[in-house]
């Protein structure tokens, strides 16, 4: 059989892995941060209703500028967003994608907080571009200055800013994203694809649209409207934007079916969300309980936790396998992560990791129990 490497593959493309997170038949999956709860059958039944009209028109391609489906992602974005400043996608990393493919390329740079999204540096290495990673502060915090400073300093022609960030569950101010946006050169994109799960009273970037024609922010049907195997990502951004990546697009990207089923769920969009509550819940819950454990747990704007304390990631997430739940290891030094779920899903990892803890204790670290 032949091997990556004796293929003819870019040289630039050699010895990258390919983005994966294990997909493993278990009784609880809780690691790539999914919204635990079904769609709604009122919802649903309107979204298959929305299909089956397009269904006898699907000899012809579908409206490439999907008119409707921006009309509709405008107004669920409110501030004053208009459709011509809204595109979309087949989920927020093809937006990314088409913006890289716009934005930067061969001989361009895209910049990032590390540890951040895996995906960027894959698409970023995927267009051509080199990646740059930035360090964060203590905590996984970025202030103004540490942003100011950095992109001041690599001057990158693509910014990418995780906002809820995945994978720490950090939450940018707009201050730092200003003074990232003043600083930086190029486009500056926000990726607010956990935005829904912010605490009460925390602002999104979209406030800071007005007047800074380089910022994009991008968000996803998938997490909080529980559409992950829908595929539709979105951003919004001065229209300009949404012109210029039309350049690359390939034709008619989003399916006639993609359309109708985001546009019907949109319709539907405060019963979609209806269930975020109970997701934050459940996340306040594991910072509280996982903290009682005896480990450090990161703040987290999110609909995931991630907690350090743990003296051998890959092990315990072993110990969570062999009882048939899926957490996720990031590769980040003494830290695992892991996604609110149901209450009975989050009862089951809490009473794991007290299972764990007490049977294998060399597996939390001595500076976790101080």
């Amino acid at each position: 059989m032949t091997s990556l490497d004796e293929l003819p593959l870019r040289d630039d493309l050699r010895g990258i892995a390919p983005y994966g997170a294990p997909q493993e038949p278990v009784r609880i999956s809780i690691n790539v941060n999914e919204n635990p709860y079904s769609v709604p059958e009122e919802v649903a039944t309107h979204v298959i209703q929305h299909i089956a009209r397009s269904l006898p028109g699907l000899n012809r391609y579908p409206d490439r500028e999907f008119v409707e489906l921006r009309e509709k992602l405008a107004q669920y974005l409110g501030h004053g967003i208009s459709r011509e400043q809204v595109w979309a996608a087949n989920g927020s990393n093809e937006v990314l994608q088409q913006l890289m493919q716009v934005f930067a390329g061969p001989g361009r740079t895209v910049m990032g907080f590390n540890p951040t999204y895996s995906m960027y540096p894959l698409i970023a290495r995927g267009v051509g571009s080199e990646w740059i990673g930035a360090e964060r502060d203590s905590d996984f915090e970025i202030s103004p200055e540490t942003a100011r400073k950095a992109v001041a300093l690599h001057q990158p022609d693509v910014l990418i800013l995780c906002s809820p960030n995945n994978p720490t569950g950090t939450a940018l101010s707009l201050e730092t994203i200003a003074a990232a946006y003043d600083a930086a050169p190029g486009i500056v994109i926000v990726d607010e694809a956990y935005a829904e799960f912010r605490p009460d009273g925390m602002p999104s970037a979209l406030e800071l649209l007005p007047g800074r024609p380089r910022l994009v922010i991008s968000r996803t049907m998938s997490k909080a409207f529980a559409y992950a195997g829908a595929r539709l990502g979105y951003f919004a951004a001065d229209a300009a934007v949404a012109d210029a990546v039309r350049l690359v697009r390939l034709p008619y990207h989003l399916s006639a079916i993609t359309q109708a089923a985001a546009s019907g769920a949109l319709d539907y969009s405060d019963l979609m969300l209806a269930q975020v509550d109970l997701i934050r819940e459940q996340r306040d819950r594991l910072v509280e309980e996982i903290a009682k454990l005896g480990y450090r747990v990161y703040p987290s704007a999110s609909n995931f936790v991630m907690f350090t304390g743990v003296e051998n990631p890959n092990e315990m997430f072993e110990e969570f396998y062999r009882r048939s739940i899926l957490i996720r290891d990031n590769g980040i030094p003494g830290c695992l992560r892991v996604t609110a779920g149901t209450e009975a899903e989050t009862t089951a990892f809490l009473d794991a990791l007290a299972e764990i803890t007490r049977e294998r204790p060399e597996l939390q670290s001595k500076e976790a129990t101080r």
